[in-house]
């Protein structure tokens, strides 16, 4: 699979009549629920909604991350839930950056460590992998940082290395969950620069979950949802 040239002027991201249920028998929660989806290439979108209304299992769903029970999903018009475990996860590391409220970094590895894993997932050689990582942390401002392990970084710090490591591929996508749900205003604002920037100067696609009126703000739009659909769509 691979986002080429013929596909510039559709969707990157589609998704039709989309059901992923938890539980058995009676125990049954509708996660999602026939949703619809799209986003165009190179658009920023926010996902809001309350507690437990779907929307990290919608990027969890939507990212590969997670299976579905019914629907389809289109990546550059390709149905990524038809791909082996091995190829999705080669698809991820090669095209998609992830960014988590909590990290989510090795904390065995240090910093450039941690920004070099989807490089080398992805069949970069080591010491290429040295090299970008090194770039991109240089970029965020914590190539000082680069032989701290996590416990050693502040809450802001550990976040702009995770931006490294999901930005370090130069993504097609990039989801994030909560990007700043740890981070106070101030450090709020220095992730989404990090991302904002990254986003218009590379044309990327950015899906984030966000409870933050403030980062809302900074997508093309935004998608309410409620109890597994969605309920409205705000175009900024």
């Amino acid at each position: 699979m691979n986002f080429t040239e013929t596909n510039q002027n559709k969707p990157i991201i589609s998704a039709n009549g989309v059901r992923k249920i938890y539980g058995i028998g009676d125990l049954v929660v509708k996660a999602l629920d026939g949703v619809d989806f799209e986003v165009e290439r190179g658009e920023m979108v926010a996902i809001m909604g309350p507690s437990g209304c779907g929307k990290t299992t919608l990027l969890n769903c939507f990212s590969g991350l997670d299976s579905i029970n019914d629907g389809i999903i289109l990546i550059d018009q390709n149905p990524i839930h038809a791909l082996s475990d091995d190829q999705m996860s080669e698809f991820r590391a090669k095209y998609m950056g992830f960014i988590f409220q909590t990290y989510n970094l090795l904390p065995v590895l240090t910093a450039r460590e941690n920004v070099e894993m989807p490089l080398l997932i992805s069949g970069i050689s080591s010491k290429e992998a040295v090299d970008r990582s090194r770039k991109q942390l240089d970029m965020i401002g914590l190539l000082q940082w680069e032989d701290h392990k996590p416990a050693e970084l502040s809450g802001g710090q550990r976040q702009r290395v995770a931006i490294a490591r999901a930005l370090v591929n130069n993504p097609a996508i990039v989801w994030a969950d909560e990007p700043t749900g740890n981070l106070d205003s101030k450090n709020e604002k220095e992730v989404m620069d990090l991302i904002s920037k990254s986003h218009q100067g590379d044309n990327q696609t950015v899906v984030l979950v966000t409870h933050s009126d403030t980062v809302a703000e900074r997508a093309d739009r935004i998608i309410y949802m409620n109890d597994g659909i969605i309920v409205d769509i705000e175009n900024r």
